[in-house]
């Protein structure tokens, strides 16, 4: 499919879109005690990368459940006196990158409903493919959606399946619903922790001094000075309450498939997922990288921050010195907003700044973790030759992005994606590098110690693991 290069070359952001950050907490706490809402907080701090776009938490005191949330980063929703006014022992929170549904306070998580059984407030991270089938089902019979969010088509399937108790209402959702997901649930008493059964989207258990935390991320743990217990199971439902802590294992898949870009961008790299460091993973992308790729150069650099391992892992494999060619500014967070065409030609060059002092008269390694549309390639590359790179050659810590993602990561569309569009050297023509490289498919999970049917891999692969069918209701 033929795509202008200078609709590239204007867009927005070439970066992925991150997901949304889960964080839930149980606590043996007095029902007036703030503690819940605080560490929920902090947690949501710690997922601040998976989602910029709202925040919000709900607290239970064990009678009934109250809710704050809104627009904006976690530090600009939530202040002392919002937290001051959220006593209870039980908490869930939320920070979301809309995938389905629009960028709208009434999207914004948690949820929180009346049904049959009471109270229940309602986190996920992922994306449902079936959502618009489930959404005409359940209109049908009768129900009524107030957001475009595929969340809420979770919250109508537990009403549907009220008559039964919480583990068993969730059960029959697990078999209605398709895709990928993680979820925290909670009731006035408990809390509740749901993985979809190929294990696509993470989600941990972590305890505080006898206290249950489940959330997106193990550095959401560190945070609020909790212990990482083990991961959810995939298919796995966790039940969380004044007894303890139970898991039924609902669904059995014979594979799973967890999110390979989670280990090369999304996470922090402070984090283990399914019993990977990611820091890890991606010191050993960079140096498997390093062995498929040599190049005759002076120095490696990163685009930092999510190239930073990779780089390093190239730099200790290849024998070249890393040096810091690129330096970010840590005020700038991943949705700078750009609102005009100026802004966005700037856009780069106030989130990065090349050092003359280290790059100048030097054949450059500049190892990042991805391309996706091009223009912040382009612009990185034309930045280093005006600080007097002499040669820049681009290294990737991933294959060639080629397909979207349908389970709960916004990328670009397919025909935006530049290496669905371009060769690798049409790819290198256009961002000015003198060499492109990629690391092979293979090479990929060589690094990663795990097999191939592991990981969800369907943006480099095309093979959708949890297949595809109509996914977005409004982006």
């Amino acid at each position: 499919m033929f795509f202008d290069q200078s609709e590239m070359v204007s867009g927005t952001d070439s970066k992925w879109k991150d997901e949304c950050g889960v964080f839930g907490i149980f606590m043996n706490k007095p029902p007036a005690s703030t503690d819940a809402a605080r560490n929920t907080f902090y947690g949501l701090y710690a997922l601040q990368h998976r989602g910029q776009e709202s925040a919000g938490i709900a607290v239970s005191d064990g009678d009934s459940i109250k809710l704050h949330k809104g627009m904006g980063l976690v530090s600009d929703v939530f202040k002392t006196r919002h937290i001051d006014e959220l006593p209870g022992h039980i908490a869930i929170g939320h920070v979301r990158y809309s995938t389905t549904g629009g960028s709208a306070v009434v999207n914004a998580q948690p949820l929180v409903f009346h049904y049959l059984n009471g109270m229940v407030a309602l986190t996920h991270n992922g994306n449902l493919t079936n959502t618009l089938e489930l959404r005409k089902r359940l209109a049908t019979y009768g129900s009524v959606f107030q957001t475009t969010t595929d969340t809420e088509v979770i919250a109508n399937l537990l009403a549907r399946y009220s008559q039964d108790k919480m583990e068993d209402a969730l059960a029959k959702c697990m078999i209605d619903i398709k895709g990928a997901f993680a979820l925290i649930i909670m009731t006035e008493d408990r809390l509740v922790g749901v993985r979809d059964q190929m294990g696509i989207r993470p989600l941990c258990i972590g305890n505080l001094n006898g206290d249950f935390i489940l959330a997106s991320e193990s550095a959401a743990l560190d945070t609020v000075g909790a212990k990482l217990v083990r991961d959810v199971k995939p298919g796995e439902i966790i039940v969380i309450d004044k007894e303890g802590m139970r898991s039924l294992q609902v669904v059995h898949s014979p594979r799973q498939a967890h999110c390979i870009f989670e280990y090369i961008y999304f996470a922090r790299p402070d984090s283990t997922l399914d019993g990977i460091n990611v820091n890890r993973a991606r010191r050993e992308l960079g140096k498997q990288l390093a062995r498929e790729c040599k190049i005759e150069a002076d120095i490696v650099i990163a685009v930092p921050d999510s190239g930073t391992a990779a780089a390093l892992g190239y730099s200790e494999t290849s024998g070249l010195p890393f040096e810091e060619g690129l330096m970010k500014n840590r005020y700038i967070g991943r949705t700078f907003i750009q609102p005009t065409q100026q802004m966005r030609e700037l856009g780069v060059r106030l989130k990065l700044n090349a050092v003359p002092e280290v790059v100048a008269g030097k054949r450059v390694v500049m190892v990042d973790d991805s391309i996706v549309r091009g223009t912040t390639s382009k612009k990185i590359v034309q930045m280093l030759r005006n600080a007097g790179a002499a040669e820049v050659h681009m290294v990737v810590a991933s294959p060639p992005t080629k397909f979207s993602c349908y389970y709960g990561i916004d990328t670009s569309r397919q025909e935006e994606l530049i290496a669905n569009i371009m060769s690798n050297e049409q790819i290198k023509e256009f961002i000015g590098a003198d060499s492109l490289h990629y690391i092979s498919m293979e090479g990929m999970f060589a690094a990663l110690k795990n097999d191939a049917d592991n990981y969800c891999a369907a943006c480099f692969s095309g093979k959708y693991p949890a297949g595809i069918e109509a996914t977005r209701i409004n982006n």
